[in-house]
């Protein structure tokens, strides 16, 4: 019996019923069936050895591709738990996933748990298990012997019991059989470049009432090379981790006793932040921004009305019952409360375009496996804004934001970000507001007011608010990733919900479109990626400490050291001066592991001709100066945003 095999070209090929992706690869080229590694039938994963035996469409998966990568890191999944259960038969098997940058398998131990110093002898075990090269066979069975076959494998069993069908496919290697759905190679032959990084505690299943397992993480590339790279990348991360980093420069901290998700500011971490947001306010006052303080509890009707209880429920801490009827909510998001401005008194539409902004504090309920360092977080502050328009007012309101976001990013030498048009999904009712009049009125003007500016941007289904379509600016993290740092959005809804008006020319009511905006996001976030982006090494406007103050003697230079110190105190830099009884080059070192831009040296020389010796940071080599001098020059630098005195660039003024 013949099939008829469809390739990707279109191409129609006969072959014996019974053919394996392999062999239709050797059938093409020989070339190509050296690189499959698995097939793609009919749109679904097939190992590169199992039997074809109906027509349908092939697409032969090469190890230079994202699938074929997938099916090496599942295979290496396969082979840690082989190895595990070679050298520790007692572990109890969870179960084991490949991943964008790597794959894992969950295990359990009565006795204690696999630690990070087990790793070499589980790794040689897989080196021995790749050398001998047995062949990885497919199995199925029924339920019924997968039951028998996993007795003493309790998570096996769940899986088991919750897999649809009455047959379980696995895979055999040698006496180790495994429970397994996904796609293997036919051998281990390929798994030669492969580490194990690290292991941490998993919930089974990631249901935080399921029992704490844990989790070992590897990644695998079929080439020397690629592994390397990933190694450098993966030593990047850890070095720019703002999690590591603020702890080796005291920025902040977290401890779980005292509230899981709940950063404590230390001084270094709170000038850091005080910085940004004087900095925030008094870019947005000079915008037009009149601010506020709002309380971060409100009526749990407020939300209700909002809309965010029925769409956000999830993520909102369970309401207060103050006792008296009244339900109080810690809130989600500001604009309720901003609203609650507005509407305090009657508007004019003299008063539009109303703008109003607030460091608003806002709680979300994150599950305690989603926390992480200042990036995840139960409490933070939003550099919150909302500005209230007649219908129009929007462009030119949207293009004003638009450009103060971009002034905003100029400071901090933001440039890799891109812009994306979110849009609902107008298939998903329950998510987003159910009104397609306002979905499509406020959609297109988003859109004709990108266009008007000339910007680039691309356009995303299902990524809007609940109540309205958005502008996300993209920015590339420290390593490369994307997040949304901020967003521009259009709002009817919530006007229409709380009945906002202001009178028109003609006296009558008007309805006017609410525009949300947040330009750098939250506190916790942001400093979290300028952590990542500077490495800790912020630049002199935002260092903590700007200037450290090393006398050579403290008997001979302390006082001119001190004397230089209220100077520099005096035109507003924040200095320490260092007059402990260690030695200077001790002292130095310090100053330079604790990334403080200037490093100012005073010895008799400098006492001598009132003057410092200047180490910059990254810097061998030391400079002399006037202290004067000195001072005005990082002055300078400051006002600059530490532009190494180059002139702003005016971001945005086209726009």
């Amino acid at each position: 019996m013949s099939i008829k095999i469809t390739l990707p070209d279109n191409s129609v090929k006969e072959f014996d019923a019974g053919i394996t992706t392999e062999g239709v690869a050797k059938a093409i080229a020989n070339s190509l069936a050296k690189k499959a590694v698995a097939g793609k039938f009919n749109a679904q994963l097939i190992a590169l050895n199992q039997p074809i035996s109906e027509d349908g469409a092939l697409e032969i998966i090469t190890k230079d591709s994202a699938d074929g990568l997938n099916v090496l890191r599942q295979t290496g999944a396969f082979a840690l738990a082989a190895a595990i259960k070679a050298l520790h038969p007692e572990v109890k098997l969870g179960q084991g996933e490949a991943t964008d940058d790597g794959f894992f398998y969950d295990t359990d131990r009565q006795e204690g748990q696999l630690t990070v110093d087990q790793l070499p002898a589980i790794s040689d075990k897989i080196n021995a298990l790749v050398k001998a090269n047995a062949p990885i066979e497919a199995v199925s069975m029924s339920k019924a012997d997968a039951k028998k076959a996993f007795a003493d494998e309790p998570y096996k069993l769940e899986l088991i019991d919750a897999a649809a069908g009455d047959t379980i496919n696995g895979y055999q290697l040698g006496d180790f059989f495994d429970f397994e759905e996904a796609v293997v190679l036919p051998s281990l032959k390929d798994l030669k470049h492969f580490t194990l990084l690290s292991v941490a505690g998993a919930y089974w299943q990631g249901k935080s009432s399921n029992p704490m397992l844990q989790r070992i993480y590897a990644t695998a590339y079929f080439k020397e090379a690629d592994l390397e790279a990933d190694a450098k990348q993966r030593q990047e991360a850890r070095d720019r981790d703002h999690r590591a980093i603020g702890r080796d420069l005291d920025l902040f901290f977290v401890d779980p006793k005292a509230g899981s998700g709940l950063p404590y500011w230390m001084p270094n971490g709170a000038t850091i932040r005080r910085v940004i947001e004087r900095y925030i306010i008094d870019k947005e006052l000079a915008d037009g921004y009149e601010h506020v303080y709002t309380p971060v509890l409100a009526n749990l009707d407020l939300y209700k009305t909002s809309g965010h209880w029925a769409h956000y429920r999830e993520d909102m801490f369970p309401p207060m019952d103050m006792g008296d009827g009244e339900m109080l909510e810690l809130r989600p998001m500001n604009c309720p409360s901003h609203i609650q401005i507005y509407n305090h008194h009657i508007r004019s539409y003299r008063e539009l375009p109303l703008r109003i902004a607030e460091l608003g504090m806002m709680h979300r309920y994150e599950k305690s496996g989603a926390l992480s360092g200042l990036q995840r977080v139960r409490e933070m502050t939003l550099n919150d804004g909302h500005t209230f328009v007649a219908l129009d007012q929007v462009q030119d309101e949207f293009k004003k934001i638009l450009r103060l976001i971009m002034d905003v990013y100029e400071d901090f030498n933001i440039s890799d970000y891109t812009f994306r048009l979110s849009y609902r999904d107008p298939k998903n009712t329950e998510k987003y507001f159910d009104d397609d009049e306002m979905w499509t009125r406020s959609q297109s003007m988003l859109k004709g007011a990108m266009d008007d500016l000339g910007l680039d941007y691309y356009e995303a289904e299902g990524e809007a608010a609940f109540y309205g379509p958005k502008l996300d600016i993209q920015t590339k993290t420290a390593l490369g990733n994307e997040e949304t740092m901020s967003t521009i959005q259009l709002d009817f809804m919530l006007p229409e919900r709380f009945d906002l008006t202001y009178v028109g020319k003609d006296g009558q009511e008007h309805r006017p479109v609410m525009i949300h905006r947040g330009i750098v996001g939250t506190m916790e976030r942001f400093i979290a990626y300028l952590t990542e982006i500077y490495k800790g090494a912020f630049p002199t406007w935002l260092a903590p400490k700007q200037v450290e103050i090393i006398p050579v003697s403290l008997d001979e230079h302390l006082d001119y050291a001190k004397l230089i110190e209220t100077e520099m105190r005096k035109a507003g830099l924040r200095v320490e001066l260092d007059a402990r009884n260690e030695k200077m080059g001790y002292k130095i070192r310090e100053a330079q592991t604790q990334k403080i831009p200037y490093t100012v040296v005073v010895g008799e020389k400098e006492v001598n001709s009132a003057a410092v010796s200047v180490r910059r940071y990254g810097e061998s080599e030391a400079e002399e100066m006037p202290a004067n001098m000195f001072v005005d020059s990082v002055k300078a630098e400051i006002k600059n945003y530490s532009r190494d005195g180059k002139q702003k660039r005016g971001a945005g003024k086209n726009l």
